[in-house]
């Protein structure tokens, strides 16, 4: 399962850039990769986990803007369509990356 968060803050201010750059680098820390600029996404084991990296992402979201959050399977992930620009071979963003225990 992947999560994906999509998010548009404001930067107009100098409070408003801090607020992004620390939700940008909290977004990283949790182990999520940028696909698109706003958009990252990382791999979940289970809807469940998905469910809980949510509600920690919820946590640290900036006071101002739009965060959104969408929960696809690998296969719908899989099967996203390049019609311009072509994938990264980063093993980080493969599920072959993730250990059941």
């Amino acid at each position: 399962m992947r999560l994906m968060v999509m998010f548009d803050l404001p930067v107009e201010t100098s409070k408003e850039r801090k607020a992004y750059r620390k939700f940008r680098k909290e977004l990283i820390n949790e182990g999520f990769l940028m696909i698109q600029y706003s958009i990252y996404v990382r791999v979940c084991v289970s809807k469940q986990s998905a469910g809980f990296m949510e509600k920690r992402i919820a946590e640290f979201t900036p006071e101002l803007g739009i965060v959104q959050t969408m929960m696809v399977t690998e296969k719908q992930y899989n099967d996203m369509n390049f019609l311009l620009g072509e994938p990264k071979k980063d093993v980080r963003n493969t599920s072959d990356r993730t250990v059941i225990l």
